[in-house]
């Protein structure tokens, strides 16, 4: 096929001339008349430097998870180089890292700026300058070529860049928008010249470079660079990529974290090697960048459909780097035994290939790691206590600020959120406990005391963490004492206030305004009356949240302020049922992307873990606003209130994004899911959800940003693009309802086709039967 080599590497202290394999190569040319005593003997020599006359081919390969941060050019080139010297001294000579990670995933429209290019040219050339020699380095930047935009990977080696691969197939759906700042390279299997920017000529010696969608061979193998998302199209690259002779394929990813994903992610990465052979190395960002969403780390290395190594998921350190030796024989053993694959790879359109002078086996002769026995999944509950708290950490951290304040009003999902806060402090104890350097400056940064050494996750909730009971005359002493407790429990400060003369002067500024006063609705009032006071209890609420969060460091004479933390969950933001800037207006959300359901689960599997005795009242309490006054014949709950349950909730959520069903076909679906409820009444039910749904739908364009977990998730920032002002619902709604008839009639004309047909085999079975019997 079609090949490409660039000129020969250069080496300062490594040379091909220099390896085993070619020491071993030279003795056999240099010694033509000498015996095969002598040729084994001269191969015994070369075995003793290193190389395997097992019949092993083993490489070290190392891929990483990397803290990465948009724009944050000096920090990301810092990890890279880390990343790659741990490589290195772990015997490596590959390392993989995550997409983008010299500008940082996050940059968004910043791609537009031409700075953005010309920095992460910067960085590339301090990495060439500086990473160690001889280890073959995959690196993920923003690259303009041509005057188009390219997200890409860039390969280098000894000073020397190898090749730039651009993105085939772009990101453009749920939280990612790629095709709005680069554009994918529409040329398969074509190269062109590259012209480097005077400070990387200077550096590499080189003036043009292959840029396109080509392999590079090394001297022993050859490897193929895949980009996120095209490890998820049907037709990956790696699929052609391998039929004509990739044994190693590579994915630099920035793939974000949602509940119950990582299994899909990792039986992708299997299944690419398992029907063809090969290996996989999977890299990832990992912790949040400056957005919503938090990219989970866990690095991949699979063999053969095997995985080999398996790095953490969620971590606190900035640099996490996993190795594994492979024996390449195993891959060509694996594939030798496929004759559909030798047929398929026989006939298959070559790729460009790039030459690497240097062999990946050149490593220490380490023995090839077993695949793992079992590999590691957390249960939604884990993701939960620990995802959301990563991220508030690295927002905690970068923000510089001192910490957080959350009204805790003793329902379930202010107290998840002051769990997740408490799992947070947790995980920060147990690295500083372990010995992370890194975690416990930065700790003493955020607390601002540079001896502080943590004793207890409590310690650290207790200088970092705020609780703020706002109550009112229609709040009970149980949700009272119970933030209290669970506030004490965790260690956190807390407060409770009672804020009934504020709501009452804030009234009497309308009331004095139009001379009419508003009654609840079971004193009399409108719904509109009742909503209104309800609402400026709520708002007052946010107003002294954000008090509290400026001046509680101030009481206490330390310096900063307080990030406010929202606690409204992804159902109640579907339904809508929240106020407009109360208390779910916060600086973040960590709960904003979970269910009430996988809260409830999080709050039981806490409590399990650190017995907390305040959760499990949580738990059986019902959930409620109180924000009405409450009589021995009515006591406020959300459900009632919304008119529907969380667990219907879910199920809509689930339909109208997941599976992008409108009203009609969500009202299709659920009637055959709900066969316990009559055709009118799931008419009923979707027709009342889709309406409450829309006309709440502006409440979604201010919503804090939250941690995304869900897949059906409403947040209008990015992930759910939607009208917030919609017209009425008549059409869809009548389509419904002759759906409805339709379904009675054929309902109605079966059964009265099984009376008919019981009625005539009622007539007729007597007589024939009565007569079969009696012969019997």
């Amino acid at each position: 096929g079609r090949s490409i080599t660039t000129q020969a590497i250069a080496n300062g202290t490594h040379s091909p001339t220099h390896s085993p394999t070619a020491k071993m190569a030279a003795a056999a040319t240099t010694n033509t008349a000498a015996t095969v005593e002598d040729l084994l003997a001269e191969t015994m020599a070369v075995t003793k430097e290193g190389l395997h006359t097992s019949g092993r081919q083993t490489a070290t390969l190392a891929t990483c998870a990397l803290n990465q941060w948009a724009l944050d050019f000096e920090g990301n080139c810092r990890r890279i180089l880390e990343s790659i010297k741990i490589a290195k001294s772990k015997g490596a000579t590959f390392r993989l890292g995550p997409e983008l990670e010299i500008s940082g995933y996050g940059c968004n429209d910043h791609f537009f700026e031409a700075d953005t290019f010309f920095h992460s040219f910067e960085a590339l050339t301090v990495l060439l300058n500086e990473a160690p020699a001889d280890i073959l380095c995959d690196v993920g930047m923003p690259v303009m070529h041509r005057s188009v935009r390219y997200n890409c990977r860039v390969l280098f080696l000894n000073k020397k860049i190898l090749l730039i691969r651009p993105k085939l197939f772009l990101a453009s759906g749920g939280n990612y928008r790629e095709s709005r700042w680069f554009t994918p390279w529409s040329k398969p299997r074509q190269v062109e010249e590259f012209f480097l920017p005077r400070s990387l000529r200077v550096i590499t010696g080189q003036t043009v470079v292959p840029f396109g969608d080509a392999l590079i061979t090394a001297l022993d193998t050859c490897i193929g660079c895949e980009i996120c998302e095209e490890l998820w199209t049907p037709n990956s690259p790696h699929i052609q990529m391998g039929l004509d002779g990739a044994e190693i394929f590579t994915n630099g990813s920035g793939s974000h974290h949602e509940l119950r994903k990582l299994h899909k992610r990792i039986d992708l990465i299997s299944s690419a090697t398992s029907k063809m052979g090969g290996v996989y190395m999977f890299a990832n960002q990992i912790g949040c960048d400056g957005e919503r969403v938090y990219y989970d780390g866990c690095p991949i290395i699979a063999l053969n459909g095997k995985i080999l190594a398996q790095g953490p998921q969620f971590s606190m350190s900035e640099v996490e780097v996993i190795v594994a030796t492979v024996d390449l024989e195993e891959v060509r053993t694996y594939r030798g035994a496929l004759s559909s694959r030798a047929l398929q790879a026989a006939s298959v359109e070559s790729f460009p290939r790039i030459l690497a002078e240097t062999f990946l086996t050149d490593g220490p002769p380490l023995p090839p790691t077993n695949p793992l026995k079992e590999v590691f999944f957390h249960t939604p509950q884990e993701e939960i206590a620990l995802g959301p708290a990563c991220w508030l950490w690295d927002y905690l951290r970068r923000s510089k600020l001192g910490g957080f304040l959350l009204p805790l009003s003793g329902g379930i999902d202010s107290c998840a959120t002051a769990c997740i806060v408490f799992s947070m402090c947790q995980q920060v104890f147990g690295q500083c406990q372990a010995g992370n350097a890194f975690v416990l400056s930065e700790l003493r940064k955020v607390v601002r005391d540079t001896q502080f050494t943590p004793e207890s996750p409590q310690q650290i909730a207790g200088l970092l963490f705020h609780t703020v009971y706002m109550g009112t005359e229609h709040s009970s002493e149980e949700t009272r004492s119970r933030a209290a407790k669970l506030a004490e429990e965790i260690g956190a400060r807390h407060d409770a206030v009672v804020i009934d003369d504020a709501v009452k002067e804030i009234l009497n500024v309308f009331v004095k305004a139009s001379g009419k006063t508003p009654k609840f609705k079971m004193f009399g009032g409108e719904q509109r009356e009742n909503v209104a006071l309800q609402n400026i209890q709520a708002r007052s609420r946010m107003v002294l949240a954000y008090l509290f969060s400026q001046l509680s460091l101030w009481s206490e004479d330390r310096p900063g302020q307080l990030l406010v933390l929202g606690s409204a969950n992804v159902d109640e933001t579907l339904r809508g049922y929240f106020t407009k800037y109360d208390c779910s207006s916060a600086d973040l959300n960590p709960i904003g992307g979970i269910s009430k359901y996988d809260l409830r689960s999080f709050i039981l599997y806490t409590h399990e873990r650190h017995g907390f005795s305040a959760l499990p009242l949580i738990l059986q309490a019902a959930p409620t606003a109180e924000l009405e006054p409450t009589t021995e014949t009515y006591v406020q709950t959300d459900e009632e209130d919304m008119g529907m349950s969380y667990a219907e909730l879910t199920e809509y959520g689930t339909l109208r994004k997941t599976h992008m069903c409108g009203p009609y076909s969500m009202f299709c679906k659920l009637k055959e899911r709900w066969p316990h409820l009559s055709p009118e009444e799931v008419a009923a039910k979707v027709k009342r959800f889709t309406f409450l749904h829309g006309i709440n739908r502006h409440k979604t364009t201010i919503l804090t940003p939250s941690y995304h977990a869900e897949g059906y998730s409403p947040d209008d920032n990015r992930f759910d693009m939607r009208p917030f002002l919609y017209s009425s619902w008549d059409w869809q709604f009548r389509s419904i309802d002759r759906n409805v008839e339709e379904t009675n009639r054929r309902v109605a004309a079966e059964q009265q086709s099984k009376t008919e047909a019981a009625a005539a085999e009622g007539e007729d079975t007597p007589t024939s039967a009565l007569t079969t019997t009696t012969h019997l």
